[in-house]
């Protein structure tokens, strides 16, 4: 922190303001500046006190505040950094991840964890409308955002549909963009859920077993017909999930 004698009488001249809430906004401050960027190491507690003058009670309403709002991701045993930016990711809109990720001029890699012709099961089989046993196409990938797991997709694929789906390159192309392709799009269905991650979807997604997810479980067609159901893993913490129709 610079100028922490300023500070310090911003502080106590402001009394309408709780302290712990001048505190949060000096943090803030320097975040949506640009000068503390994510994955910056902020001030600890007690850094924290001797900066600012103000009660170890304080610095730590304020720094647990402020990774409850999802600004601060806090280490036990190491400190509290700023948090990366969460990525949007629109909610009924069917849209290419790598093409959500460019617009914020961000760079987009998949890796394909999984790519091969299954079994349906009997949840897998009914929601693309085939026997129980019939072959279906799986893919497992993890898409990343600057270089940071920001999705699971966990995909099978109606193999009549989409019959080269097997021999695509999904580092260089998604699922997406090539299932549009090859079946343009005539209707989705989308189910929204909060869940904690599997232990395998933490190793994927590199988050703790304590991190909340956000989960799209979605369908699409083409004409009358099933092409894939989805399930779609977000680190709750580096992304929301939002409406741009009204009806969520």
């Amino acid at each position: 922190m610079t100028r922490s004698s300023d500070i310090k009488k911003a502080l106590a001249a402001n009394e309408a303001t709780p302290l712990y809430a001048g505190v949060k906004q000096i943090i803030l401050n320097k975040i949506q500046s640009g000068e503390w960027p994510p994955r910056h190491r902020v001030p600890s507690e007690n850094e924290l006190v001797l900066e600012l003058g103000v009660s170890k009670m304080t610095a730590n309403r304020a720094l647990r505040e402020l990774a409850n709002e999802g600004e601060l991701i806090r280490r036990q045993g190491v400190g509290s950094f700023v948090a990366e930016r969460k990525g949007v990711s629109t909610l009924f809109e069917v849209r290419n991840i790598a093409e959500e990720i460019a617009e914020r001029g961000h760079s987009h890699e998949a890796s394909v964890i999984a790519l091969a012709e299954v079994s349906a099961s009997p949840e897998i089989a009914d929601a693309l409308g085939l026997e129980i046993g019939s072959a279906v196409f799986h893919s497992l990938l993890v898409h990343s955002e600057n270089g940071v797991p920001v999705q699971i997709e966990d995909r099978y694929v109606h193999p009549e549909i989409a019959t080269d789906y097997l021999k695509q390159d999904f580092t260089v192309i998604t699922p997406n963009a090539y299932l549009t392709a090859v079946a343009p799009l005539s209707g989705s269905e989308h189910v929204v859920e909060a869940v904690m991650p599997q232990t395998w979807e933490c190793k994927l997604l590199m988050i703790l077993k304590t991190e909340p997810c956000l989960t799209i479980r979605r369908r699409t067609w083409s004409d009358s017909k099933v092409v894939s159901t989805a399930r779609l893993i977000y680190p709750g913490q580096r992304y929301r999930l939002e409406s741009r129709n009204g009806t969520f």
